[in-house]
């Protein structure tokens, strides 16, 4: 019989080897090759998984849970990036691909499971499964692609529109995510949000 540990291994592997296939197919020995280069992780609530000034290492696959990516001003204030939830991906690319230090923290919103891709192991499961780059190549393009929305909406649209939009696109973000925080990504404070729920706009 499998042990609880193993059964909790096999189902996260699922998942991601499920969000893969929904860009790539894969053969059973690719499957096999994927499974043996990642490892699982557990990220208690608020943990950090990177730290300002920390060089990036990792991709993260969110199995269930949220992070958070998100920078300091000078003066302290937070401003929040990009969130993930259960079936997204969440790294700092560019301290990834250049090995520098990263200007963004990421840590959990509430305790975190996920599968990592280490920098160590990257080029290796790209040689042995070519496919994965086109994977992540559409991963990339579609975070690119929601990044630029993102500004276009801040830079074009009211805050009433803002929210209106992302509750439609992203309830799932909206029910799960602190409300203050949610304000921070958006452009807005969190008494303006409170004013525009308010409405039930």
């Amino acid at each position: 019989m499998p042990h609880s540990l193993e059964i909790q291994i096999l189902i996260m592997h699922t998942e991601l080897l499920a969000h893969i296939k929904r860009f790539v197919s894969l053969t059973p020995e690719e499957e096999k090759i994927v499974k043996g280069y990642v490892h699982t992780q557990d990220v208690k609530y608020k943990e950090l998984v990177l730290k300002s000034g920390q060089v990036c290492d990792a991709y993260y696959f969110v199995v269930k849970g949220v992070l958070r990516m998100y920078t300091l001003t000078d003066n302290g204030t937070e401003h929040i990036v990009q969130f993930a939830i259960d079936n997204w991906w969440m790294s700092d690319y560019t301290s990834f691909d250049t090995q520098k230090p990263s200007l963004f923290s990421i840590q959990a919103l509430e305790p975190t499971t996920v599968i990592v891709i280490d920098k160590k192991v990257q080029e290796i499961i790209f040689q042995e499964v070519p496919k994965l780059e086109r994977y992540f190549r559409l991963i990339f393009q579609r975070a690119y692609t929601a990044t630029l929305m993102r500004v276009h909406f801040i830079f074009s649209s009211s805050g009433e529109a803002r929210y209106h939009h992302f509750n439609n696109s992203f309830p799932e973000f909206v029910q799960r995510i602190p409300q203050y925080m949610l304000a921070s990504y958006l452009g807005f404070t969190p008494e303006f949000l409170s004013k525009i729920r308010a409405k039930k706009i």
